[in-house]
């Protein structure tokens, strides 16, 4: 665990680190346009920090439910919380007939777990708990903070690096000194790399966590059957469901909401493995399966 927590701390670091070093060098390397980077930075961390829930809500338009709402699954969220002694979260459904579900959260005192429709309506009751066991465990793990962090982070980086490039476009030469002025191949650079670097720390942060949230669920559980059978489930039926979510968001979801828009990107190459945020689900419903108690 501290071996892991370390590892994403670099990352996290790397990641503010990023920011900072684009804001500098679309500054021209000026103090003034590092302190901007940093600031955005540190407003971009403590924000995912205090509004995460809010912000990852509000992207599945998930509605908050009491256990008048829908009493199976609130009990069953109640139940299982109990048993991996946590405090009970809020509880969320979203529309989307994609089965998937999410936790969200700055920790497990202000967490919440969130399923779409297509996933309690396509389930069993079983394999919906597997589901929500997998979700908990990020809860208890604290994986949801840091993925938060991580993908506000990704999306700051992302707008910067698009900012810049239609600045470059549309900008005429006046005002700025040639000393000061960016370079326009560093400014061209910067908007196709800088996103990429960031999902790759993204993707290295989510990956990890996912096996150890699989595993989590299985010993809480006693069995990694159920979750393996509904992973298998979300696999098929997500390719018949699209589900549009912000990109950043994709890696909270126990199965990659975008998975199949980029394996249809893709031709010859399984994109949807090199760009997703989780390991590919056959390696999960492997380990899981082998999983005894």
């Amino acid at each position: 665990m501290f071996k892991n927590t370390f590892k994403t701390t670099i990352l996290l670091a790397s990641m503010g680190g990023l920011i900072v070093a684009i804001a500098g060098i679309l500054g021209g390397g000026s103090s003034g346009s590092v302190m901007i980077g940093l600031m955005m930075a540190l407003v971009m961390v403590g924000g995912s920090y205090w509004f995460s829930d809010s912000l990852a809500l509000k992207s599945a338009k998930a509605q908050v439910i009491t256990e008048a709402d829908h009493p199976e699954f609130y009990g069953m969220i109640r139940d299982l919380s109990q048993r991996a002694g946590l405090p009970m979260p809020r509880v969320a459904v979203s529309p989307a007939d994609q089965p998937n579900a999410f936790a969200t959260g700055r920790g497990p005192n202000k967490a919440v777990v969130c399923a779409t429709t297509g996933l309690l309506q396509s389930m069993t009751r079983e394999e919906v708990e597997g589901v929500m066991a997998h979700e908990l465990m990020h809860v208890r793990n604290r994986d949801i903070l840091i993925g938060s962090v991580a993908a506000a982070i990704a999306t700051a980086i992302s707008s910067i690096a698009q900012m810049a490039m239609f600045a470059s476009m549309f900008s005429g030469g006046g005002g700025r000194n040639d000393e000061d002025r960016a370079n326009p191949l560093a400014i061209l650079l910067i908007s196709l790399v800088a996103p990429m670097a960031a999902g790759l720390m993204q993707m290295a942060i989510s990956r990890s966590r996912e096996f150890e949230a699989d595993r989590g669920a299985a010993e809480l559980l006693g069995t990694g059957q159920t979750l393996a059978t509904a992973l298998e489930k979300i696999e098929v039926l997500a390719k018949s469901s699209p589900m549009a979510v912000a990109p950043a968001q994709a890696q909270a979801y126990i199965h990659n909401p975008l998975a199949e828009m980029h394996a249809r990107r893709g031709s010859g190459v399984n994109v949807s493995r090199l760009f997703s945020t989780h390991p590919a689900t056959d390696e999960r419903i492997r380990r899981l399966r082998a999983m005894t108690f």
